[in-house]
C-alpha cells in the first residue's frame, strides 16, 4: 500500500514523500528545499530513490542538488526544460515511470499553462499536480497562456472524480475566498471554507482534495456553469462564449483585484 505524507517547506510548500507501506525506500515530489526532506528522512530511518518535478520553479527544484549530493543513486524524473539542471531522466506525456521502490506506477500528463513545460504525474488514485491546480484554486500564468492552462483545467477535470489531487501549497482558504465572490451563493463553498478553516485552527494541511469537491467549489474547473459565466462577465465587462474565455478572465479577476 502507497503511503504518502506532506513534509511542509518554506511558509506554504508541501513536498510529497511517497512510499511503500513497511519500506525504507523513498519518492519526494517537487523539494524545493533540501533541509525538511533531509530531516524527515533521517528521523525516520529512510532513504532516497527517486525525485518526481512538475516544473523548474525554484521552490519546486531549490533542493534537488543537494538531495543528489546526500544520496547520489537518486533518479531525478522531470520535464524536458533546459531550466532544471539537475534531472537524470526525462520525462514526457504518456510515459509510465516504473519506480523500482515503489509498487504503484505513474502515468505523465503535460498540463501546461502555469509554466510552458509543467507536467503532472498520475498514479494509484492520485494526481500530484505541481501548481497546475490548488485547492479550490489554479496557478498563475506565467510563461505558459491562459489557453494552455484552461486545456489543462479541462483535462484533470475529466479524471475520475474521487481522484486523490495533491497540490504543492497550502492556498485553500484564500481560493475559498475568491471562489466565493465567483458564487456567493453556494453552500458548497461555504462548507468547504469552514471545514477548511477548522483544520487549519489545528494546523492540519487542508490537501489533498478530492477532485468531486475541485468539481463542486473551484472555479477554475467550473467555467461552464451560467453562475460563474455571469460572475466572469460582470468581472470582464464583456461577453464571453467559450471556456477559455471564461477562465482567462476569472484569472485576470483574481491576479488583479483579489491575490
Amino acid at each position: 500500500m502507497l503511503d504518502i505524507s506532506p513534509i511542509p517547506a518554506f511558509d506554504d510548500n508541501y513536498i510529497w514523500l511517497l512510499r511503500d507501506s513497511g519500506s525504507t525506500q523513498t519518492t519526494v515530489v517537487d523539494p524545493g528545499d533540501e533541509g525538511p526532506v533531509l530531516a524527515a528522512l533521517e528521523a525516520q530511518g529512510l532513504e532516497l530513490s527517486a525525485i518526481l518535478v512538475t516544473h523548474h520553479h525554484d521552490d519546486h527544484i531549490g533542493g534537488v542538488e543537494d538531495l543528489r549530493a546526500a544520496f547520489p543513486k537518486v533518479r531525478v524524473l522531470g520535464p524536458e526544460d533546459r531550466r532544471i539542471c539537475a534531472l537524470t531522466h526525462v520525462v514526457r506525456e504518456g510515459d509510465t515511470i516504473e519506480i523500482p521502490d515503489l509498487s504503484e506506477r505513474f502515468q505523465v500528463l503535460e498540463v501546461p499553462g502555469h509554466t510552458s513545460t509543467h507536467i503532472a504525474y498520475l498514479g494509484a488514485g492520485a494526481l500530484f499536480c505541481g501548481d497546475t491546480l490548488f485547492a479550490a484554486g489554479c496557478g498563475r500564468v506565467f510563461d505558459g497562456t491562459f489557453d494552455q492552462l484552461a486545456a489543462s483545467l479541462e483535462r484533470i477535470a475529466a479524471l475520475p472524480e474521487a481522484t486523490r489531487c495533491y497540490c504543492a501549497h497550502e492556498y485553500t482558504l484564500a481560493n475559498l475566498g475568491f471562489a466565493g465572490r465567483v458564487e456567493p451563493e453556494s453552500t458548497a463553498i461555504a462548507q468547504r471554507k469552514q471545514a477548511v478553516s477548522d483544520l487549519r485552527a489545528l494546523g492540519r494541511p487542508t490537501v489533498p482534495s478530492r477532485l468531486r469537491e475541485e468539481l463542486a467549489t473551484n472555479p477554475f474547473l467550473r467555467t461552464g456553469i451560467p453562475t460563474v459565466r455571469s460572475a466572469a462577465e460582470a468581472a470582464s465587462g464583456k461577453s464571453l462564449t467559450t471556456g477559455a474565455e471564461v477562465f482567462t478572465a476569472l484569472r485576470r479577476w483574481k491576479d488583479g483585484q483579489y491575490d
